[in-house]
């Protein structure tokens, strides 16, 4: 995001939402906002569920495969009633594979989805899950928006918090935001975080990026403030939540660091894994 940016990035637009649900109680929520959220934006649902399948468990067990497979279309067919009543335009897929991540990967692919939401699994679940889990693998390796959401939130309508470094992903996020507080009519805080063993060069940075952000914000006309935090970046950022009441972060999915996945511990899963609203995780162009 230039300084002189006077559009909002077609990076900021979630014209296609995909929903992915295997059905349990941690589906919930996704089902909820996606809904809500496509709703509120005018956007096509695609509604995706997977069944685990390959050779071995085809040969080993077919009645449990068939069975996995009518209870996903029996989920497939639920929501896609709660959407068909909100008056939303949407599609079922449901696909096969032996990881479910991967299906949900490919299929936001194959439908060019601007974001992919998905449940979380427990208030901190995401913070020590293992590596196999499909959720933190769909956060660390989609080539859009991942929004995560826990199983009793709702759509946001107070406050939206903005957590930027300044990264590629972080600008991304920044017009992400922007897109949604004009759309929901949200005011923004923009938060970033002086993180106490960076360089003082570095800690410096915090202020600059805020500042850039809020001007470009207030430029928009959006109702948007910006603050500089210290300390370690999720925990003050879980603070600001509770601070300022907001019920949705948005933040890049990669800091910094150019690490090219998520890995366990990041700032972006530990977040994910103390927020009670969704978390919004933007992949940088």
């Amino acid at each position: 995001m230039s300084q002189a940016s006077t559009q909002l990035s077609p990076t900021g637009r979630f014209e296609k939402v995909m929903v992915a649900s295997d059905g349990s109680e941690f589906s919930a929520g996704a089902e909820r906002v996606a809904i809500a959220m496509a709703k509120k934006g005018g956007a096509h649902l695609t509604i995706m569920s997977a069944v685990i399948s390959s050779p071995e468990l085809d040969d080993m067990g077919p009645d449990i495969v068939a069975q996995a497979e009518a209870a996903a279309e029996d989920n497939l067919n639920r929501i896609e009633a709660t959407a068909l009543a909100a008056g939303i335009d949407c599609t079922k897929v449901l696909r096969y594979g032996d990881d479910p991540y991967r299906e949900i990967l490919a299929e936001s692919e194959d439908s060019n989805i601007d974001a992919i939401v998905i449940g979380r699994r427990g208030k901190r679940g995401l913070a020590r899950l293992m590596l196999g889990d499909a959720t933190a693998k769909v956060v660390g390796n989609a080539k859009c928006s991942v929004m995560v959401v826990p199983k009793a939130a709702e759509m946001w309508t107070r406050r939206v918090l903005l957590a930027t470094d300044g990264s590629r992903s972080s600008d991304a996020a920044a017009m992400a935001a922007a897109r949604i507080a004009h759309c929901c009519a949200t005011p923004i805080t923009i938060l970033s975080v002086e993180v106490p063993h960076h360089s003082p060069e570095r800690q410096a940075e915090a202020r600059k990026v805020v500042d850039r952000v809020l001007a470009f914000y207030q430029a928009e006309g959006l109702d948007a403030e910006g603050l500089v935090g210290r300390g370690l970046p999720d925990q003050v950022i879980a603070q600001t939540m509770q601070d300022k009441g907001c019920d949705l972060v948005v933040m890049g999915s990669h800091g910094r660091t150019g690490l090219g996945r998520l890995l366990l511990g990041s700032n972006s899963e530990r977040v994910i894994g103390q927020a009670t609203c969704p978390v919004l995780c933007v992949r940088g162009a």
